[in-house]
């Protein structure tokens, strides 16, 4: 949209100029609150307040060295690597199923599968919590994962059916021709060419988990606390800046998985032969 043809007119370049300047100021006013915030997790004073009397990495330090903190980080991680894990491979057996030509009722079942994206999150919580409490895998951390893993898998799912949009499958049906089983077709043709796209719904998926605290509110009990939810009980019983200071390393690392994701993205399309 933004890519002007050589023979522009002038009008269509200050048009050009004029909707990047929009777009930046419409970014900076979305990240403003964020930005704010970050700079907060440097000052050596327990207050909320500019200008800052001066710099400390105290509360980074607080942040590693508080049982509390390292606790939360350690459950965040754990359920967060589990349910990626999970719904990498829950994901990409659906999207390998939904890209088969005969495969029926295709769009009713790619809808079924993105619905937890689609459904409000406290309306999935209270449908899990109903649902998990007849299992009994309420106060679980087992059910904690499979919550997540719900959430997750859609990610996974339009991730790797992108990729596979743009798959050649004669290149599945020459392996087969040439006496490979159909395990070695996959490992060695179809898994190097979506692997891009199975990496990008998995940074999806542990940035879902890893961040979210709405399910862990219902599912979890007292004792089970996540990162975020560590955070949302900190804002609620005493606050502390050291909640800055993880709230600015979560930005951070959602930042870098971003990142991560668009170098995915055209590594995939140079794959495929797509030019950006």
């Amino acid at each position: 949209m933004l890519n002007l043809p050589p023979y522009a007119s002038p009008l269509e370049r200050l048009w050009r100029v004029a909707l990047i300047l929009l777009c930046a100021m419409v970014l900076l006013y979305l990240i403003s609150p964020i930005i704010a915030i970050m700079p907060l997790s440097f000052n050596s004073e327990p207050y909320f307040t500019y200008p800052m009397p001066g710099l400390s990495m105290r509360w980074y330090e607080d942040f590693f060295t508080d049982p509390r903190w390292l606790d939360a980080l350690k459950s965040s991680l754990i359920i967060a690597i589990s349910a990626t894990a999970l719904s990498m491979v829950l994901g990409t057996l659906a999207a390998l199923g939904l890209a088969k030509a005969n495969f029926p009722y295709r769009a009713w079942v790619m809808a079924f599968l993105i619905s937890p994206m689609i459904v409000p999150v406290v309306i999935t919580a209270v449908g899990m919590y109903f649902f998990f409490a007849n299992l009994g895998l309420n106060n679980t951390y087992f059910g904690i994962i499979l919550a997540h893993t719900a959430l997750a898998t859609p990610f996974v799912v339009i991730t790797v059916t992108a990729t596979l949009i743009g798959f050649d499958q004669s290149l599945n049906r020459a392996g087969a021709s040439l006496g490979a089983p159909p395990l070695t077709v996959f490992r060695k043709i179809t898994l190097p060419l979506i692997l891009p796209g199975m990496i990008s719904g998995a940074l999806f998926a542990f940035i879902t988990s890893f961040d979210e605290v709405v399910v862990v509110l219902f599912i979890a009990s007292p004792d089970q606390r996540t990162l975020p939810r560590q955070m949302f009980s900190g804002i609620r019983e005493q606050i502390s800046p050291t909640i800055t200071a993880a709230a600015t390393m979560l930005v951070l690392t959602a930042a870098a998985m971003l990142v991560t994701v668009e170098l995915l993205r055209r590594r995939s399309e140079r794959l495929r032969g797509i030019r950006s």
